[in-house]
């Protein structure tokens, strides 16, 4: 029978102990998919996550040198056991796609600016892969990013956005060289939300709840 050593199983219970303390009940926090509601979400899930990480905790197994925990694969699993037995708010596209690819692509300039800001919780990121036409086809999608000068200049439509209506920043897949075959000729752009040009749209589902959205892009400047 798989049982944990009693170093995690003791890591485990001061989990829950926090959960407890830091955690409100359900029934007192914001909605997430009410319409209107968006800023006191992103306040009450940036203010745990910001405790998180002052823990350690919210980017448990990263490496010290980037801000994370270093933590073994047994404590992160029995964190994100508790943290989804409570239905805590620890999804996070920054630590999940962004700090992950920066470590090993990003120029130290960008691991400078970023990193330190995604693992104190200071930015929302949101992901911006899925197109009308596309889906989560990658390989299909048609946003252009065309070079300009220093600039790239970004012109599309993504869908399916989550949270592209709290982010500060997006995680921005687009196409640099419409010649090359469908799979290549991508690029990845690390765009802020608030740059003259993009729109933000809600979709709206059957039950009246927002949590998707689209995302236009019209000259934006990267």
């Amino acid at each position: 029978r798989f049982k944990f050593e009693p170093e995690v199983e003791g890591f485990r219970q001061e989990v829950r102990e926090f959960i407890a303390r830091e955690l409100p009940p359900k029934a007192d926090r914001p909605d997430s998919g009410v319409p209107g509601e968006g800023a006191a979400y992103k306040d009450y899930v940036q203010g745990f996550q910001r405790r998180l990480a002052e823990k350690k905790w919210l980017a448990m197994a990263w490496p010290k040198e980037y801000g994370g925990g270093g933590a073994s694969h047994m404590r992160q699993l029995v964190y994100n056991e508790e943290m989804a037995y409570h239905s805590a708010p620890v999804g996070n596209m920054g630590i999940a796609w962004v700090g992950p690819s920066l470590m090993l692509y990003g120029t130290d300039e960008q691991k400078e600016k970023f990193i330190p800001r995604i693992t104190q919780a200071d930015d929302w990121w949101c992901t911006l892969y899925s197109e009308p036409g596309a889906g989560s086809d990658l390989a299909s999608l048609q946003t252009r990013a065309t070079r300009d000068g220093d600039d790239y200049v970004i012109n599309g439509q993504k869908i399916w956005t989550s949270g592209g209506h709290l982010a500060d920043w997006g995680w921005l897949a687009a196409r640099t060289d419409p010649d090359a075959p469908k799979h290549k000729g991508i690029t990845m752009f690390m765009l802020d939300m608030k740059s003259p040009g993009v729109t933000v749209r809600p979709l709206i589902n059957m039950s009246d709840r927002h949590g998707f959205n689209e995302v236009f892009f019209e000259d934006v400047r990267v």
